[in-house]
């Protein structure tokens, strides 16, 4: 296992069984100074993953370092310190109030900032008095949110961070975290199932289905592999079988998600989403 400090996160051969569901040999890699999302339909295994990494559930198997340390290890405490976590459901006490939180942050952690805490309570909007329990589902994302930004983090990790957000909020947050990640310290896991959230902010990007990594590459280098192609049916029949993804056939001709490393350039290949890849290669079956 890689542990040196090139790696906020390093995650090799992770196993966790439930009845019904089991994480397979998760492998994730993070360099530091850039932004991986983990993109899955709710049920692929991404909280499960996250959760194991941070050790909240025992893993069954498998290698953790986060910024450099075991978590579990004899320095966790001091690594936990330098990691912001919010998760798909923010443990906040239901009476606390935003002012209470920021009381027992100060607390806990050494580098807690009260001034940039209250600030990025202003910023998202959120009241200071009221109680958590109060708060709606994007409320409450956005507490979490400015209170793992607030004590000096090295790594965020968060597990459907912009659940729950309107359009406008989503897109504040992203730009909040992408100002996080300009610095070349700082980096960033976040998983979602809104895949278009992860195409504007992420550096990198996995694929998990049924609690596998179908794999992990970077955004451009992916975008740039693959495309969809649209073509009649005459036309279709000289794409080598093995360049497509996914086929949509239809009155008015064919639509595939294929890989131009194979296919080649053909006239009527334009560009495919994130989104469009990430379907495609559920319906191939994650064999690609």
């Amino acid at each position: 296992m890689n542990t040196n400090g090139e790696y906020a996160i390093s995650v090799h051969g992770l196993c966790k069984k439930y009845r019904g569901f089991a994480l397979d040999n998760v492998d994730i890699e993070l360099p530091r100074g850039l932004v991986l999302g983990l993109v899955g339909e709710n049920g692929a295994g991404k909280s499960t993953t996250i959760k194991s990494m941070l050790g909240v559930v025992n893993r069954d198997a498998g290698d953790v370092s986060l910024l450099g340390h075991d978590i579990d290890g004899a320095d966790g405490k001091a690594a936990r310190e330098r990691i912001g976590v919010v998760l798909d459901e923010v443990g906040i006490p239901a009476p606390l109030t935003a002012n209470d939180v920021g009381a027992v942050m100060a607390s806990t952690y050494t580098n807690w900032d009260s001034a940039k805490y209250f600030s990025l309570l202003d910023r998202l909007s959120l009241p200071r008095k009221k109680p958590f329990s109060k708060f709606s589902r994007g409320m409450k994302m956005k507490l979490g949110i400015a209170a793992a930004m607030s004590h000096g983090a090295e790594l965020l990790i968060l597990d459907e961070a912009t659940s729950g957000l309107d359009p406008v909020v989503r897109d504040e947050v992203l730009e909040m975290l992408r100002d996080f990640a300009r610095d070349e310290r700082c980096s960033v896991l976040i998983s979602s199932h809104i895949v278009s959230d992860l195409e504007k902010l992420c550096d990198l990007i996995a694929f998990m289905h049924c609690g596998r990594i179908l794999l992990q590459s970077d955004k451009d280098s992916l975008l740039d592999r693959y495309g969809i192609l649209h073509t009649s049916a005459a036309g279709f029949a000289s794409v080598p079988p093995e360049s497509v993804l996914s086929i949509r056939e239809s009155d008015y001709g064919v639509e595939a998600v294929v890989d131009k490393t194979i296919a080649g350039s053909r006239l009527g290949v334009g560009a495919a989403s994130l989104e469009d890849i990430f379907i495609a290669m559920i319906k191939k079956g994650g064999s690609k």
